[in-house]
């Protein structure tokens, strides 16, 4: 009788032969070929945030939200601390304080951090890449950060000074009271640099625009840093001038002139001559968007941050 293969018209089956059955208990006992490896994805490096004058870790769920999402299993940290009122402590006090935070997430991360700093903050972060002398900060995102200083009337100036306005103002911050408040800090009044450069304890110094024996040293440590991306825009609204997120700054006639422009670049005081020439800085200018809502944007994380978060 024909087999169900041959009335179907399908080819026929052969048997195996009677070696074949004799090997088959021992074939089974043979180890099995190594598994081809999964392919591999490297982790994203872990992400610190630093957070402006006035803020709190609850500013940035939008920006947490966006990295998840984006970028998912990456380790983020919103640094909670010197909040609301706190931020007003002079900033040397804050650098030390986001120092002993920032310390034990770069030593667990061998591969290194990216750092996301918003307005005031970017100063804080740009003071921890000077005095951290084994930071491995692969991105350095400026956001919206007054790195250059800030000459203008804001609310925050307001509340803060009531009696007094950016004309004046630098009676107050260039006097050894005003610069324990960290807003005096970063003022820099192009109307009077001599005294800027005297009383600033803190911008003229990371600036490297006043000698000190430790300028040596923060130049080595801030060259350290892979990538410095810079973003701001002319619809900040408080930057003032908005350039300053990107190291411009106005002149004695309060013309803005542009990083290339500036002693601090020419001179390479701190590095950012050196920077730009190995192609490490990205500008990032973007219209439309105020100062408090940088870090909400879906549009400019897409575009500014969420490339350089490898």
């Amino acid at each position: 009788m024909k087999s169900c293969r041959s009335m179907l018209g399908l080819p026929g089956r052969r048997l195996p032969s009677a070696e074949f059955l004799l090997l088959l208990p021992f074939l089974l006992l043979l180890p099995l070929p190594p598994a081809a490896p999964a392919p591999h994805r490297a982790a994203y490096k872990p992400v610190i945030v630093v957070h402006g004058l006035f803020d709190s870790s609850y500013s940035f769920r939008h920006l947490l939200e966006y990295i998840n999402e984006t970028h998912p299993g990456t380790a983020v940290t919103v640094l909670d601390l010197f909040d609301g009122r706190e931020s007003l402590r002079p900033l040397w006090e804050q650098v030390q304080g986001f120092r002993e935070a920032v310390a034990p997430i770069m030593a667990k991360a061998l591969q290194g951090v990216h750092l996301i700093c918003y307005s005031q903050g970017g100063l804080v972060c740009r003071a921890l890449l000077s005095v951290m002398d084994e930071h491995n900060v692969d991105s350095f995102i400026s956001l919206s950060s007054p790195q250059m200083g800030q000459y203008g009337d804001t609310n925050y100036l307001k509340w803060l000074f009531p009696t007094s306005m950016r004309s004046n103002l630098y009676r107050i911050c260039y006097s050894p009271w005003g610069q324990e408040f960290s807003i005096c800090n970063y003022w820099h009044d192009p109307h009077h640099d001599d005294l800027y450069l005297n009383a600033s304890s803190f911008l003229a110094l990371i600036n490297g625009e006043r000698d000190h024996p430790n300028a040596t040293a923060w130049r080595k440590n801030f060259l350290r840093l892979g990538r410095l991306v810079l973003i701001g825009g002319p619809d900040d609204g408080v930057i003032t001038p908005w350039q300053s997120s990107f190291f411009g700054f106005y002149d004695a006639n309060e013309t803005v002139l542009e990083m290339e422009k500036q002693l601090v670049y020419l001179r390479d005081s701190f590095g950012l001559k050196t920077l730009l020439a190995r192609g490490a800085i990205v500008r990032c200018p973007m219209a439309g968007i105020s100062h408090t809502a940088w870090h909400s944007n879906r549009t400019l994380y897409e575009t500014c941050i969420e490339p350089w978060l490898s």
